[in-house]
C-alpha cells in the first residue's frame, strides 16, 4: 500500500497531517522553546531547527509490541531527551513556549491527564499543536487504549484545562477514510483470512471504486463531521 500512496497521496492520513504540522512549526518564531511530547522517533525534529527543541516519550515501544494489529517492526528511542510518563514529566511549571503532540493521545490510558500536564508546563499564551485520530485501527499494541477523539472531546477537555482552541480542521472526510480502509482490505485478508494472498486480487475491483470515491470526496458536503481521519488543533494557554 505504501507504494500506491506515492501516486495517490489521498489514500494516507499521514500525508496531509505532516504538511499541516510542518506549517505550524514553520510559523513559530525563531528561538522559542518547544516540547515534542510523545515524540517517538522524533520525526518532526528536522523541522524545528529554528527552535529550542526537546523531545519526550515513555520510551517502551520497540516496534514489535505484542504482535497484534499494526506494528512498525522497528523503532528507535535513542534520540529522546526525556524518558518519562507523559502525564508526569520532570519539567518545571511554565517551562515551554510551545508543545507539539501528534498521534499520541490514543496511546495514553488517561489522555485527560496528559492535557492537564501540558497546561502545567506551558507558559501563559503558549501554543499547543495537537493531532489525534478520529477513528483508528489497533496499532502499537499493547499501547493502544482509545480508537479516537471527536471535536467535542477536545472542546470539553481543553477548556477545562485552561486552553482556548485557536483553530481546528479535519484531516480528510468520510470518503477519504473509506478509501483508506478499502485499500487496506486486501492486506487484512492476506494476514487474517484463509484466502491469504488471493485477497490481493481484490485490488482489481477496489482501485476503480477508490478513484470514484475520490471524485465524490472532492464534492463532499461536510461528511467530515460524520467521519474523518482526525482533527488538527491549535490551542492557546489562557492563564
Amino acid at each position: 500500500m505504501k507504494y500506491l500512496v506515492k501516486f495517490f497521496p489521498f489514500l494516507s492520513n499521514k500525508t496531509f497531517r505532516k504538511k499541516w504540522v510542518m506549517k505550524q512549526l514553520k510559523n513559530i518564531p525563531a528561538n522559542q522553546t518547544i516540547l515534542d511530547a510523545g515524540a517517538g522517533e522524533c520525526q518532526y525534529k528536522q523541522y524545528c531547527s529554528h527552535l529550542k527543541y526537546t523531545s519526550q516519550d515513555f520510551g517502551e515501544y520497540n516496534g514489535e509490541g505484542d504482535g497484534v494489529g499494526l506494528q512498525t517492526k522497528k523503532w528507535d528511542n535513542s534520540r529522546l531527551d526525556i524518558v518519562s510518563d507523559i502525564a508526569n514529566m520532570p519539567i518545571p511549571d511554565h517551562a515551554f513556549d510551545n508543545i507539539l503532540c501528534t498521534e499520541v493521545l490514543e496511546h495514553i490510558p488517561y489522555p485527560e491527564k496528559a492535557i492537564a500536564e501540558f497546561s502545567r508546563i506551558l507558559k501563559k499564551d503558549g501554543r499547543l499543536i495537537l493531532t489525534a485520530p478520529f477513528c483508528s485501527q489497533t496499532h502499537f499494541a499493547p499501547y493502544h487504549f482509545c480508537t479516537g477523539f471527536n471535536i467535542y472531546w477536545y472542546k470539553e477537555v481543553l477548556s477545562k484545562n485552561n486552553f482556548e482552541i485557536s483553530a481546528y480542521e479535519t484531516n480528510g472526510n468520510y470518503f477519504d477514510y473509506i478509501n483508506q480502509e478499502l485499500m487496506r482490505t486486501p492486506l487484512v485478508i492476506k494476514r487474517y483470512s484463509i484466502f491469504g494472498v488471493f485477497g490481493l486480487s481484490l485490488y482489481i475491483i477496489i482501485l476503480p471504486l477508490v478513484l470514484c470515491l475520490f471524485l465524490i470526496s472532492l464534492m463532499s458536503k461536510k461528511t467530515e463531521k460524520q467521519l474523518c481521519f482526525g482533527y488538527h488543533i491549535t490551542a492557546k494557554k489562557t492563564i
